[in-house]
């Protein structure tokens, strides 16, 4: 990993992770990357969404907070094994910095087609800046459809990514699934029973999870969440 980034493993409810960066609040000049690892699982909805998206019984009786992040995208239910998030942060002015906010997810997502590459796999792509594959979901589920920078396997979803700006630089989120289930966080969204068996069935083809992906493909030893963090880290620009 170059020097020139600030490594730090992050601990904490996944409200605590959104809600600040304390290390790049104190030093915003210099790159830094964080593996984040919710303590419990939690139902973290994009900035335009709004709590209706849930349903709020069904959330608490499955253990799930719901928590807003200040990036957009659709909603993502995190763990603290799955998926491996790895947030970094750009100062403005730094050599990886661009105005472009679309074009700023491109050297991203390079590095996590890298990593992905590093523990076996193959039919990897990252999507540009056009249009991605999107489903009647994408706009629900952030793994429902694919934009700028984020990573496919086979076609299918496997990185998400986000960001969120202030005048001092990028804040990205990136979120590497390992398994893909699209069932329990289908299963708190406010849905009707029709609607939920409709949803199961689309986000069950559109994404996958790299461990899915590497069993299909054949490839041993199986990627786990330490050696997918460990080769984005070592491939980071």
């Amino acid at each position: 990993m170059t020097e020139r980034w600030r490594f730090e493993e992050r601990v904490a409810p996944a409200a605590d992770l959104h809600g600040s960066w304390p290390a790049v609040e104190l030093d915003p000049a210099v790159r830094a990357v964080a593996r984040c690892r919710p303590t419990a699982p939690a139902v973290v909805l994009g900035s335009t969404q709004t709590h209706q998206v849930v349903d709020p019984q069904s959330a608490a009786d499955a253990g799930f907070e719901v928590v807003k992040r200040r990036s957009g995208g659709g909603a993502v239910l995190v763990t603290p094994d799955d998926p491996v998030w790895v947030d970094l942060w750009v100062p403005t002015g730094d050599p990886l910095w661009t105005t472009d906010v679309t074009a700023a997810f491109g050297w991203l997502g390079t590095a996590w087609a890298g990593a992905l590459a590093t523990v076996g796999l193959q039919g990897i792509e990252v999507q540009g800046s056009g249009p991605g594959a999107c489903t009647r979901w994408s706009s629900s589920v952030c793994f429902g459809g694919v934009g700028a920078g984020e990573v496919t396997v086979d076609g299918a979803k496997v990185v998400g990514l986000s960001q969120r700006r202030n005048r001092a630089g990028a804040w990205f989120h990136g979120a590497c699934v390992l398994h893909w289930d699209p069932s329990p966080l289908v299963g708190v969204l406010a849905l009707d029973d029709q609607e939920r068996r409709a949803a199961v069935h689309g986000l069950s083809a559109a994404a996958t999870g790299v461990t899915d992906a590497a069993a299909a493909q054949g490839v041993t030893p199986a990627p786990t969440a330490a050696s997918v963090a460990e080769a984005l880290l070592d491939a980071l620009p």
